[in-house]
This record gives C-alpha cells, structure tokens and sequence, in this order.
C-alpha cells in the first residue's frame, strides 16, 4: 500500500531525515521517500505492508516538529 501526504515547513535534509525516520518507526511502514521542497510543501510518500491512518502519520510529522498540511 501507499500515500502520499503534504508537509509543510521541511527546509533541508536533516529536516527531511527527521520525518522519514518518525514516519518510518510506524508499524508496518516499509519506505518513505520524499520530495523536498524547501520552504514550500513537500511530498511525503509513504510505503506500508497494512493501511496506516492519516492520524498516525499526522501524529509523527508533528512530534518531529513539523505539519501535515490538507492538499
């Protein structure tokens, strides 16, 4: 499975480097890779072996200290 999600406030990537590895420590999470746009909103793709709800997601992008924005 995967899904994509947008995630505002990323400007480099140690920033990047931080929401992958809060977002890849979810179960079940596989792979994520994301299209870093700096100062702008950035595309998080997340890879999964089950459905990860967009809660869990949010909730690991904001303990990273960033936002999951609405597209």
């Amino acid at each position: 499975m995967s899904a994509d999600y947008s995630v505002s406030g990323l400007t480099c990537g140690s920033c990047a480097g931080r929401v992958s590895s809060a977002i890849g420590a979810l179960d079940g999470v596989n792979d994520v890779q994301i299209a870093l746009v700096p100062g702008g909103t950035s595309t998080v793709s997340v890879t999964s072996s089950q459905p990860i709800s967009q809660a869990s997601v949010r909730d690991a992008v904001e303990k990273a200290g960033y936002q999951l924005t609405t597209a």
